[in-house]
């Protein structure tokens, strides 16, 4: 199953649903990515076990914080959950772009 392709990602948290583009670009056990919204782009590595994909990266806007993806591919679905710093977690939907 690739994971590799471009996503359209929405992650609704307890501020509301916050929407992003999503490029995954696999090599082996590890992936390049790049995620943009109208808050700006954020390029990332992760790592990759079979349909599994978790990566991190810092946020400045609207405040700084790290965000922590765990997140799995299913045909062109993706699904998972995401540590948003002091604010708890949210829950990823995707689909293959």
């Amino acid at each position: 199953m690739s994971v590799d392709g471009n996503w359209k990602i929405t992650l609704n948290t307890p501020m509301g649903a916050r929407m992003f583009d999503m490029s995954v670009q696999s090599n082996g056990d590890t992936f390049i990515g790049s995620a943009s919204s109208e808050m700006g782009s954020q390029d990332f590595t992760g790592n990759v076990n079979g349909n599994n994909l978790t990566w991190s990266f810092d946020v400045t806007n609207p405040m700084p914080m790290k965000l922590e993806f765990d997140a799995n591919v299913d045909g062109d679905k993706m699904t998972g959950n995401v540590k948003i710093g002091m604010f708890g977690n949210a829950v990823l939907a995707g689909e293959r772009a």
